[in-house]
Formats: C-alpha cells, structure tokens, sequence
C-alpha cells in the first residue's frame, strides 16, 4: 500500500531537461537529440527561418534603453467637453485638471491637446495646443 509522500512523488510533473532525477528519463531526456529545440529554448524574437524581415529589423532605428518604448502622446480632449466649463473662463491645463476632464497625473506628463469632435457653444478662450478644426469653431464662437 502506497503512504501519501510516495502518491505524491509518482504525480509529481516532469520537469524536462533536469537529468537523471526528474523522473523523465536521464540523457536527453524527452527532448530529442540536437538542435534548436533540444537547448534552452527558442528566443522570444526568433519567427521562423527565411521568412519576412525580423520584428526587431522593422523597427526604427532607435539607440539607448528606451529602444522599445513607444513615444508619449499627449491626452486627448474633445472640444463638446469644454461645454461644461463656465463662460468666458481661459481653459488652462489647471481648470482641465480642477474639473475633472483629465486626469491630474498623465495631463502633467504628457500635456493635453485639444480636438474638434463636437459643437461648442460657450465663448471660451483656449490656451492649449488644439487641432486646425478647433481653432475655426472658437473663432466662430
């Protein structure tokens, strides 16, 4: 009759390329002979042999260690939202932020843009950057 520690170490996953005592066979140990995939493994950014230009070819060249960071945009905000804000007043990052239409952290790091999508129908005076299409409907406001 098996005790529970036995039971466990008969269950217990097979850990490949571990040798002799992982329980799956010592040698080559379930991994076929040689080769690529009989090693440590393949890299993340292998994708296959003669194929198209390597993920890390595509990219930009880009030097130091933010090789592979994506360039911050700023935070977008459409015009129809500024109808909340009281008449008349300079929309600044600091009234965005004190009423809430951004978030405090990410409009400080990344700056604010305003867009055109929506009416606006309070006159306001804008001081941000905004897009062409804002410019017209402030105007005309």
């Amino acid at each position: 009759m098996e005790t529970q520690v036995e039971k466990t170490v008969l269950e217990r996953k097979k850990r490949v390329g571990r040798g002799y005592g992982s329980g799956k066979g010592g040698h080559t140990v379930g991994r076929g002979q040689k080769g690529q995939k009989s090693r440590a493994g393949i890299g993340i950014l292998f994708e296959g042999y003669k194929v198209k230009k390597s993920f890390i070819k595509r990219l930009p060249l880009r030097r130091g260690k933010a090789k592979f960071a994506a360039k911050a945009k700023p935070v977008l905000v459409n015009i129809e939202k500024l109808n909340n804000l009281p008449a008349g007043s300079k929309v600044t990052l600091d009234l965005l932020i004190k009423e809430k239409l951004v978030d405090a952290k990410k409009a400080m790091e990344y700056g604010v843009k305003i867009l055109g999508g929506g009416e606006l129908k309070k006159k306001l005076t804008i001081e941000l950057p905004m897009s062409k299409s804002v410019a017209k409907k402030v105007s005309n406001a």
